[in-house]
């Protein structure tokens, strides 16, 4: 018995100190998914500088493009501005208080005119 528990130890022995020389399979394997690991990286950066270099020239010729052609006065001379029947309401009941038109285009934040022409439609309409 003594002889086999010294054998196997020997064998144990052998068995620690081959491992040491041994080669390991998977080291080629690893070193090879870090180096493709690296050269996606570096791909992704390059691609994200080249599109941040893409979209500052489209941003540039799209304000070139706005400035000439978008050259035109301020939109509110040439729209009327849609007022909700909420608001026109309350400039009716404003009115039937005894505010003045000024005092009602404060509280509503409508312009004086756009007060008269709520209340010449109120009235037109009757």
């Amino acid at each position: 018995m003594e002889y086999v528990m010294i054998g196997l130890l020997a064998f144990a022995i052998i068995l620690l100190i081959c491992s040491f020389f041994m080669k390991d399979p998977y080291k080629i394997i690893r070193e090879e998914i870090d180096q493709l690991s690296i050269k996606q990286i570096q791909d992704m950066y390059i691609i994200k500088k080249k599109l941040k270099v893409l979209e500052e020239e489209l941003l540039v010729n799209d304000i070139e493009f706005q400035s000439v052609s978008t050259i035109r006065p301020h939109p509110l001379s040439y729209e009327k501005k849609e007022i909700h029947d909420i608001i026109k309401n309350q400039v009716w009941s404003l009115v039937q208080q005894g505010l003045t038109v000024d005092q009602i285009a404060k509280q509503s934040s409508l312009t004086p005119d756009e007060v008269e022409s709520i209340l010449a439609e109120k009235i037109g309409r009757g």
